[in-house]
């Protein structure tokens, strides 16, 4: 599904990865900081992953979907694949139990 993503309280790097197979720019990663202060908003598009990590202490986001969720729709990603090579600013950033399996 599409989503449209805005951090409306403190900080986020928010990194998208096009998973469209046969696609130009298939693997390919982008990032863009989002925070209450620069009210920048990011649409990733379907067929594409997203994950965001918290760049503040507290930081709160909001999603506008194109659909409902799914769980059997749900596919994770470790954080640091190589063949994405997302550049995270962390080398050991706090992962989620659901984000941590692979």
């Amino acid at each position: 599904m599409a989503k449209l993503v805005r951090c409306c309280s403190g900080a986020v790097l928010d990194v998208v990865v096009d998973l469209r197979v046969g696609s130009a720019t298939f693997g390919r990663s982008f990032a863009l900081e989002l925070t209450d202060e620069n009210h920048r908003q990011l649409l990733v598009p379907v067929g594409f992953g997203h994950a965001f990590l918290a760049l503040s202490e507290q930081a709160d986001v909001e999603y506008k979907c194109s659909g409902y969720y799914d769980a059997s729709a749900e596919q994770t990603i470790a954080w640091n694949d190589p063949e994405i090579a997302a550049a995270w600013p962390l080398k050991i950033p706090i992962v989620s139990s659901k984000d941590a399996r692979e």
